[in-house]
């Protein structure tokens, strides 16, 4: 069974990701976390294959969250998933080491990237 962590403050795209990923992929156990703060202790406590991460989030944000998991485990995939489509969060994920970023709502190549992962 591959695990994915779903980070996102809507429930409502929390959801929707799973039914995108639930419809074509079987065998994903799905986590959610609302926040950074429940992410962080979700990804310790289960070690999630992927971790599919929005940026704008109370408490902790996504990119705050992303350095903190990868000093926790340096080799997480974790690909930020942000309405936020603008250059300079994309350069930064990457920087920081995201694999992938996806914009929404435009998931077209979700699954296709996920699957590249998993």
């Amino acid at each position: 069974m591959k695990k994915v962590l779903i980070v996102d403050d809507s429930l409502f795209m929390r959801n929707w990701l799973k039914k995108i990923l639930g419809d074509r992929n079987n065998g994903i156990i799905f986590f959610e976390a609302e926040n950074g703060f429940i992410a962080l202790q979700v990804y310790k406590q289960n070690s999630p294959n992927l971790v599919l991460m929005d940026i704008t989030m109370p408490n902790l944000n996504g990119l705050e969250v992303l350095k903190e998991i990868l000093k926790f485990d340096s080799k997480a995939n974790i690909v930020m998933c942000s309405s936020l489509g603008q250059k300079s969060f994309i350069i930064d994920s990457i920087k920081i080491g995201a694999k992938d970023f996806i914009v929404k709502p435009n998931f077209t190549n979700l699954v296709s990237t996920v699957n590249k992962f998993l």
